[in-house]
C-alpha cells in the first residue's frame, strides 16, 4: 500500500511537467525552442530540423519531420498534437 501511495504522489508531482510542453511552429521556431517543446527531440535533433528547413524550405505537414535524419515516425506521433505548421517567411 505504501508503494502505491508513493507512486501516486510521484505521478502527481510529475504531471505538471508534462503539461508544460506546448505547441511549437516547426517552420519558425529555433532549435532551442523545438528541443524544449517536443518530446524525444534533443538539441542535436532540433538543429537537424532547423538545418533541413533552411535547405528544403518550410515543412508542409507534421509527417514531413520524418524526412529529417534522426526523426522517426514514432517521434512525430508522440508530438503530433504539439507540432504546428505555418508558412515561413523568407
Amino acid at each position: 500500500m505504501r508503494i502505491l501511495s508513493t507512486a501516486a504522489i510521484a505521478f502527481l508531482l510529475m504531471a505538471p511537467l508534462t503539461a508544460l510542453a506546448g505547441q511549437v511552429d516547426i517552420n519558425s521556431a529555433d532549435a532551442e525552442t523545438i528541443s524544449a517543446e517536443l518530446k524525444g527531440v534533443g538539441l542535436s535533433k532540433a538543429r537537424a530540423i532547423v538545418e533541413y528547413r533552411k535547405k528544403h524550405g518550410p515543412f508542409r505537414s507534421a509527417d514531413d519531420l520524418s524526412l529529417v535524419k534522426g526523426i522517426g515516425e514514432r517521434t512525430v506521433e508522440l508530438n503530433r498534437t504539439d507540432i504546428k505548421i505555418s508558412g515561413q517567411k523568407k
